[in-house]
C-alpha cells in the first residue's frame, strides 16, 4: 500500500517531538532535518554513477543505523556519516551529533540518538519507491516539519522559514509562469534562510531555472543546501554570509543582477549596517535613493534588492507595515522610489502571519522592466483573509488565489485593491499606508432613529440586500409591504419568514438552477477523474481540476467562487490528497489492511480491518443497503428499549421506589429482590416495576446479541466484497460516492447559508423595528402601574 502524505508527515512530527525533550526545536530541528536528508540521499542516489548528490562508501543511512546502540554512537556520526557527507558536497555547518549540552550525556545520547534514527527506518519509508514523479513528497515533508519547528520556536527564532502560503504568493505574483523561463533565467533571495521561498519561486517556473541564495546564519544555510536537494534542486548555489555588508554574488567587482529577487528579510534589523559603511558603499545600493536609518534596515535590504535586479528584473519583498509611513530618512527613500517608478505594487497582509513576530507585514512589488511611465501603484489590503492555526494565522488557499487573481489582472475591488494614481500619492506626501487609499472596514450597521420612534423597517437596510432582490425580485414584495415614505413593514408573521423564503418560487428557481450548474460541473469532472492512473500528477490533478471549479463559478449570483474552491482544497488537504499519491504509485487498487495494536506489554490485538481509501461504508451503501437498513432498525429499536430502562430506573429509583432496597440495579439483584417479595401481598405494585425491568433487560439483551450478530454478518460480507471489486467498480465507488458527494454535500452547504443569511437579516430588522419607542413607554408605564397597585396592596407606598 502506498505511502500516505499525511501518515508520513505526521508520523515524523510526533516520532521527532516526543524525543525533543528539553532541546529548543530550534536547535532540534537540525538534527532531525539531517537524518530526513541523509535518509533521503541515501535511498535516493546511493550506489548511482553520476548522481548529483555523493553518498561516500560507510556513509549511508543504512551505516548510520549500523551504529544505534553504540556508546560512541554520536562521535561516530560525526567522523563516519556527517563528515564525509560533507565533504563530498559541500555542506556547511552540520549539526554536532556528539554534543552532551544538547543530546545529553551517556546512555541518554544513545537513547536518543539511536529511537531518533529508528523512526527513520520505517519500512514505508522508503524514498526510492514513494516519491511520485513531478511531486515533491520528501521537500512537502521537509516544509510540514520545518513550519512545525518554526511554530515551536518562539519568537525571534522562526526566521528560518517563510510561510509556504506566503511565499506562494510572492511567487505567483511575480509572472515567472508566464515568462520564457529557462535554465539561464535567474532568481535569487539574499536572504534565503532555508530556501522555501527561494524554492516556491522555482517550482512556479515550470522549468528548471538557476537559483542563488545567500544566507547569513551559517547553521541555516546548511539546511537551505539540503532543503535544495531535497527539492530536486542540487544545483542551486547557497552561500553564507552577511548579504549588506559581503555580497557573495559578482561579477567582477559590481553586484551580480537577476531576472528575478525576492526576500523576507529580519524586520527593522538594528544591526544592518555592521560591517558596512552605507555612505561609501561600494556597490552604490543606497548613492540614488539616501540612507536608511541606523536601527531600521528595511530598506537597506530593499535597496539591495532593487540593485540586484536586471534592467527588465522584477522582485518581490516582505517588510514590515511601518516602511510604508515611516517619516524622515525613510520617507525621502520611499519619495525616490515611488518617482522613479520602480514600485509596482503593495499588499497588505493579514497579521501574526508569521514566525518570530505577530506584527502585520505587505509585500513590496518592485518592476525594473515597467519603471519607465508608471503613474501609480496597484495596491491590495488582503488584511482581512485568514484562518486560525493555532498561534499562528495562515492564509488559505482562496485568500492565495484572490491576492494573486486580483493583482495579475490589476482588477479594481471596493473595500479590497485599487490601483492609485501617483498624484494621489503625491497628495498625500508619498505616505503608502494602505488604510490611506482602501477602505476595508466593513459598514456600520446603523441603527434608524425615526424607525425606532415610530415603527416600520428603514427601506434602506432592505435595499442593501439587493444582490437578493436581484436574483428573487417577486421575494422582496413577498416579504414586505408599504408603510410610509422610506419604510416598510414585514408582510408575514415573523415565524413564517423562513418558509416564505425558501417556498418563494424564485428562490426554488436558484436552488434548482443552482443545483443544476453543479451537476454540470460534475459531467465534466469525473470522466477525467476516473481516467487517472498510476504514474499522473496529483499536484497537476488538483490544479486543474480546482481552477475549472473556480472558473465555473464565477460570474454566478449570490455564491463566493472562491468559498466553494476552498471546499475542494480542504477536501484535497485532508482526504482527496493520499487517494491521488495512492492511485498515482498503484493504480484503482482497494485493499483492505488489517488494524493492529499493541498493548503495554507488546502483545498484539487485531482489532478489525479498514481501507482509507475505499471506506466500508461506501461499500455498504452501495451493495448491502437492506442489511445496513435493518442493522439501524435494530439499533432505533436498542435504543429505544435503553431509555425506557433508564426511564424506569430515574422514575423508581427513589428512596420509597421499587429499586430502592438494591444497591445497584442488574438482573442478580432484581430476581433476589423478587424472590424475597414473592408472597408479600404488600409489594405487588414494587414486584410489578421489577418484573418490567426484567423484561425489558432481556430485551435489550437480546437486541444487542442481534445487533452484534447483524454487524458481524454484515463486517463479513463487505470484507469479502473488495476482492471482488472491479476497477470500474472502484472508480465509482471513489470518485461518485466518495470525492464528488463530499464536495456535493459542501456546496449545497453554501446554498443553505445564503438562504440562512438572507432569513437571519430579515428577521433581526423585523424584531429591531417591531415594537416602536411610544409603545415600548406605553408598555413600561403600564407594567410600573400594575406594580405599584401590587406593592398599596401589601401595605408599601412607593413613590
Amino acid at each position: 500500500m502506498a505511502l500516505k502524505k499525511s501518515e508520513l508527515y505526521s508520523s515524523l512530527w510526533s516520532g521527532c517531538d516526543e524525543l525533543r525533550g528539553g532541546m529548543d526545536a530550534s536547535q532540534y530541528k537540525d538534527y532531525v532535518l539531517v537524518l530526513l536528508f541523509i535518509k533521503y540521499v541515501s535511498d535516493k542516489y546511493a550506489g548511482q554513477p553520476y548522481a548529483p548528490i555523493t553518498i561516500p562508501p560507510g556513509a549511508s543511512f543504512k551505516d548510520m543505523a549500523a551504529l544505534k546502540g553504540k556508546p560512541d554512537i554520536g562521535d561516530q556520526i560525526n567522523k563516519k556519516i556527517i563528515a564525509p557527507l560533507a565533504n563530498a558536497n559541500q555542506l556547511s555547518e552540520m549539526p554536532d551529533f556528539n554534543d552532551p549540552n544538547k543530546l545529553g550525556s551517556g546512555k541518554e545520547m544513545v537513547d536518543r540518538l539511536t529511537n531518533l534514527i529508528a523512526i527513520f527506518e520505517d519500512k514505508r519509508l522508503d524514498f526510492s519507491k514513494n516519491r511520485a514523479d513531478g511531486d515533491d513528497i520528501l521537500g512537502d515533508a521537509y516544509e510540514y516539519l520545518m513550519r512545525h519547528f518554526a511554530t515551536e520556536s518562539g519568537k525571534s527564532k522562526g526566521q528560518f522559514y517563510t510561510p509556504a502560503e506566503v511565499s506562494r504568493v510572492m511567487a505567483q505574483i511575480l509572472g515567472i509562469r508566464n515568462a520564457s523561463t529557462s535554465a539561464d533565467t535567474t532568481v535569487y533571495d539574499p536572504t534565503c534562510g532555508s530556501g522555501s521561498l527561494l524554492l516556491k519561486v522555482a517550482d512556479e517556473a515550470g522549468t528548471d531555472v538557476t537559483l542563488y541564495g545567500q544566507e547569513k546564519d551559517a547553521a541555516t544555510s546548511g539546511l537551505a543546501r539540503m532543503n535544495m536537494i531535497l527539492h530536486n534542486n542540487p544545483t542551486a548555489l547557497i552561500m553564507q554570509g552577511n548579504t549588506l555588508a559581503d555580497p557573495k554574488f559578482l561579477d567582477g567587482q559590481s553586484l551580480k543582477t537577476f531576472d528575478y529577487v525576492v526576500a523576507n528579510p529580519p524586520f527593522s534589523d538594528k544591526r544592518w549596517s555592521t560591517g558596512l559603511d552605507p555612505a561609501s558603499d561600494p556597490h552604490e545600493r543606497f548613492k540614488h535613493y539616501g540612507i536608511p536609518p541606523d536601527k531600521q534596515g528595511d530598506y537597506a535590504y530593499l535597496l539591495h534588492i532593487l540593485r540586484s535586479l536586471k534592467s527588465t528584473g522584477r522582485g518581490a519583498c516582505i517588510l514590515p507595515h511601518g516602511v510604508l509611513f515611516r517619516g524622515n530618512a525613510e520617507a525621502d527613500i520611499r519619495r525616490n522610489l515611488v518617482r522613479k517608478g520602480y514600485i509596482k505594487g503593495i499588499i497588505g497582509l493579514p497579521p501574526n502571519l508569521f514566525y518570530g513576530t505577530g506584527i502585520p507585514a505587505c509585500i513590496v512589488v518592485v518592476d525594473k522592466a515597467e519603471a519607465h511611465g508608471r503613474d501609480g501603484i496597484f495596491m491590495i489590503d488582503a488584511s482581512g483573509g485568514f484562518m486560525k492555526d493555532g498561534p499562528k494565522n495562515r492564509l488559505r488557499s482562496q485568500d492565495i488565489h484572490k491576492i494573486v487573481d486580483v493583482f495579475t489582472k490589476q482588477a479594481e475591488l471596493p473595500g479590497y485593491a485599487r490601483r492609485v494614481p501617483l498624484a494621489e500619492i503625491e497628495k498625500n506626501d508619498y505616505n503608502l499606508n494602505l488604510p490611506r487609499y482602501i477602505d476595508s472596514q466593513q459598514a456600520e450597521d446603523r441603527q434608524d432613529i425615526e424607525g425606532h420612534l415610530r415603527g416600520g423597517i428603514p427601506e434602506a437596510d432592505v435595499d442593501a440586500l439587493q444582490s437578493y432582490w436581484d436574483v428573487c425580485p417577486g421575494l422582496r414584495q413577498a416579504l414586505f409591504r408599504p408603510n410610509r415614505p422610506g419604510y416598510l413593514d414585514l408582510a408575514v408573521d415573523k415565524a413564517d419568514i423562513r418558509a416564505t423564503i425558501y417556498g418563494h418560487p424564485e428562490f426554488t428557481a436558484f436552488i434548482d438552477a443552482m443545483n443544476a450548474h453543479f451537476e454540470a460541473w460534475r459531467a465534466r469532472a469525473v470522466p477525467g477523474l476516473k481516467a487517472l492512473a498510476a504514474g499522473c500528477h496529483p499536484k497537476e490533478v488538483i490544479h486543474t481540476l480546482s481552477e475549472d471549479l473556480l472558473a465555473h463559478y464565477k460570474g454566478r449570483p449570490l455564491i463566493n467562487p472562491y468559498d466553494v474552491y476552498q471546499h475542494l482544497m480542504d477536501y484535497w488537504a485532508g482526504t482527496m490528497q493520499d487517494d491521488a499519491y495512492q492511485i498515482a504509485a498503484e493504480g484503482w487498487k482497494a485493499e483492505t489492511a488489517r488494524i493492529i495494536e499493541k498493548d503495554k506489554k507488546g502483545k498484539e490485538k487485531d482489532k478489525g480491518w479498514t481501507c482509507d481509501f475505499l471506506p466500508k461504508a461506501l461499500v455498504v451503501a452501495r451493495y448491502f443497503p437492506d442489511q445496513q437498513a435493518a442493522i439501524d432498525r435494530l439499533a432505533a429499536d436498542l435504543e429505544g428499549v435503553s431509555a425506557r430502562l433508564a426511564e424506569l430506573e430515574e422514575e423508581h429509583g427513589g428512596e420509597e421506589g421499587a429499586f430502592a432496597e438494591l444497591d445497584k440495579v442488574n438482573k442478580g439483584n432484581v430476581n433476589a429482590r423478587l424472590r424475597e417479595i414473592r408472597d408479600d401481598p404488600e409489594s405487588k405494585d414494587e414486584a410489578k416495576v421489577l418484573k418490567e425491568w426484567l423484561a425489558l433487560s432481556k430485551q435489550e439483551s437480546d437486541l444487542k446479541k442481534d445487533l452484534k450478530d447483524a454487524e458481524a454478518e454484515l463486517d463479513a460480507a463487505a470484507y469479502a466484497q473488495y476482492p471482488k471489486l472491479t476497477e470500474d467498480e472502484i472508480k465509482t465507488l471513489v470518485v461518485d460516492d466518495k470525492w464528488i458527494a463530499a464536495l456535493d454535500r459542501d456546496v449545497h452547504g453554501e446554498m443553505d447559508r445564503i438562504s440562512q443569511s438572507l432569513t437571519k437579516r430579515v428577521r433581526e430588522l423585523a424584531e429591531r423595528y417591531d415594537t416602536p419607542l411610544p409603545e415600548l413607554t406605553a408598555r413600561v408605564a403600564g407594567l410600573e402601574a400594575r406594580v405599584n397597585g401590587h406593592l398599596e396592596r401589601m401595605g408599601f407606598a412607593w413613590k
